[in-house]
């Protein structure tokens, strides 16, 4: 096999090569080790492959600090040193304004980043039962694979979670329905820890005990979730948790349930708010527009300042309860949370909501193109977009800046996700 040099890492963390004319993306390769590679896929202009043999390692490598690297699918990026990634995070926006948006920000922020590890205050893990293992695994999907990781521990998981994956296999391995719940979904707050378990069948009454015991031996709360998000109930305790998070910051408890949206990376969240806003520079009296609002992660922060804030969600039942927590924070004066399909906003809908005098913009992967379509002579001034897609950002700048008359005043990274490729990132547009 012949060498290569590795020239860059790519959106998902892999390494960047050619060789005989193709561009070659290897697994576990850092930019400027020289290595060979076995292809798992070939393409007439590329291939995929992994690392066979390491001829000349890199500065920035260094040994990952969980030994399931490499199997578990979770992370991508533990072999690079964690300063580095930050910089290949921050390429990564750079190049994706320039390339696809054919922007550049005037002034590139510095990262926001905050814990590497033990950082997820939500996960969405794998549930198998498997007799040739032993019996039930618990974990995220193999790398490249459907597979559950054989693992017991995990390294972006606070550690007293991290601890209960063996007796969570234990538990549901002893199951009679062992083989019928597929999925545990974690979701930690400030006052509780919940795990909702997806039952595709009810447990028996032996199973429930059994599960009843799990969750007070081990100071969890425990949901069952017989069909979508919205059917997770209580089961042990059988009252509903109280979940909730603080932004300190701003005087402001944010509720949810137990499947919401929330941010995974609560530390980083908490600075993500704090720039939002500092960028965002809202003013007593003025009207500020917050789409995509979920829970009102910013809506509520931004109300703090005497802003009157209009929230808008495409899920009634998030709009519902980001009106509950401007109740319990006292900010349901200067709130309004109205449902509306923000991908499929016009500009005559748009106008319907009135003038606005600044706006937050905090879309999901799909962007917010109609949205940003949709703004008028009587836009904003001022348009704060917080993305977790480089790519949709950058296509949705290219309209604010090119069609739209803005100039793209700022933009840096925000490392919610140490460890893996997942960029994401925040953008100031003025005019």
């Amino acid at each position: 096999m012949q060498p290569v040099t590795i020239e860059s890492l790519d959106q998902e963390g892999r390494g960047v090569a050619h060789c005989d004319g193709k561009v070659v993306f290897i697994d576990g390769a850092l930019p400027g080790e020289t290595v060979e590679f076995s292809s798992y896929r070939r393409k007439p202009t590329f291939e995929l492959a992994s690392v066979s043999r390491m001829l000349a390692p890199g500065a920035l490598r260094v040994e990952p600090r969980c030994r399931y690297f490499g199997t578990c699918g979770g992370c991508s990026l533990q072999h690079l040193e964690p300063r580095a990634q930050v910089a290949v995070k921050q390429r990564v926006l750079e190049d994706s304004l320039w390339h696809i948006g054919k922007v550049r920000a005037e002034l590139m922020l510095p990262a926001v980043h905050g814990p590497a590890w033990g950082y997820r205050h939500r996960a969405r893990l794998s549930a198998r039962y498997v007799a040739k293992k032993g019996g039930a695994l618990v974990g995220f999907r193999e790398r490249r694979s459907s597979y559950v990781a054989d693992m017991m521990s995990c390294e972006v998981l606070p550690p007293r979670i991290s601890a209960l994956l063996g007796p969570l296999r234990e538990v549901l391995g002893s199951l009679s329905i062992r083989e019928r719940v597929p999925q545990v979904e974690v979701a930690l707050g400030d006052a509780a820890d919940v795990l909702v378990l997806r039952v595709l069948e009810p447990p028996t009454d032996d199973d429930a005990a059994l599960l009843r015991a799990f969750a007070d031996r081990h100071a969890v709360r425990l949901y069952l979730q017989p069909r979508g998000p919205d059917s997770a109930r209580p089961f042990h305790p059988p009252e509903a948790a109280d979940l909730y998070y603080t932004l300190p910051e701003f005087d402001v408890r944010i509720g949810f349930l137990p499947t919401d949206f929330t941010q995974v990376n609560h530390a980083v969240n908490r600075v993500l708010v704090r720039r939002a806003l500092a960028l965002l520079d809202p003013r007593a009296g003025e009207r500020i527009a917050d789409m995509f609002c979920g829970l009102g992660n910013f809506s509520l922060a931004i109300a703090r300042s005497g802003a009157t804030v209009v929230g808008l969600e495409g899920s009634a039942e998030l709009a519902g309860r980001a009106n509950q927590n401007a109740q319990a924070n006292g900010l349901a004066d200067n709130t309004e949370f109205l449902t509306r399909d923000l991908f499929r906003i016009d500009a005559a809908r748009l106008a319907a909501l009135g003038c606005f005098d600044r706006m937050l913009i905090d879309p999901p992967r799909d962007g917010a193109a109609e949205l940003v379509k949709s703004l008028g002579d009587g836009a904003p001034g001022r348009i704060v977009y917080v993305s977790c897609s480089p790519a949709t950002l950058a296509r949705d700048a290219a309209m604010l800046v090119h069609a739209r008359g803005y100039r793209l005043a700022a933009a840096g990274i925000v490392n919610m996700f140490p460890h893996t490729s997942h960029v994401e990132s925040i953008a100031l547009f003025a005019r």
